[in-house]
């Protein structure tokens, strides 16, 4: 697996590093961010999952809150996986 390293959250320190990786075989973003507290996750099945799907978390899955200073990251790493061969 090649994955490749996009950016760091610009504002973390060494403990705490909210991270964009691309996956440059499968075009994917992988993401290191914070754990959803039980707060957010109950927010989540509160607002839905939309039509046609269930309304759970699976237990292969998870909910991560990621910080809007990443969104520029976010955006790179969407640049980075559209210039993969698959897509």
């Amino acid at each position: 697996m090649a994955v490749r390293f996009v950016g760091i959250d610009p504002e973390t320190g060494k403990d705490q590093s909210p991270t964009v990786w691309v996956d440059d075989e499968q075009g994917d973003l992988i993401v290191q961010s914070y754990t959803a507290d039980q707060g957010l996750i109950t927010a989540v099945l509160k607002a839905g999952h939309g039509p046609d799907h269930d309304n759970v978390i699976p237990a292969h899955e998870t909910v991560i809150r990621i910080p809007a200073r990443l969104v520029p990251l976010l955006r790179k790493a969407c640049d980075v996986a559209e210039g993969s061969e698959l897509l």
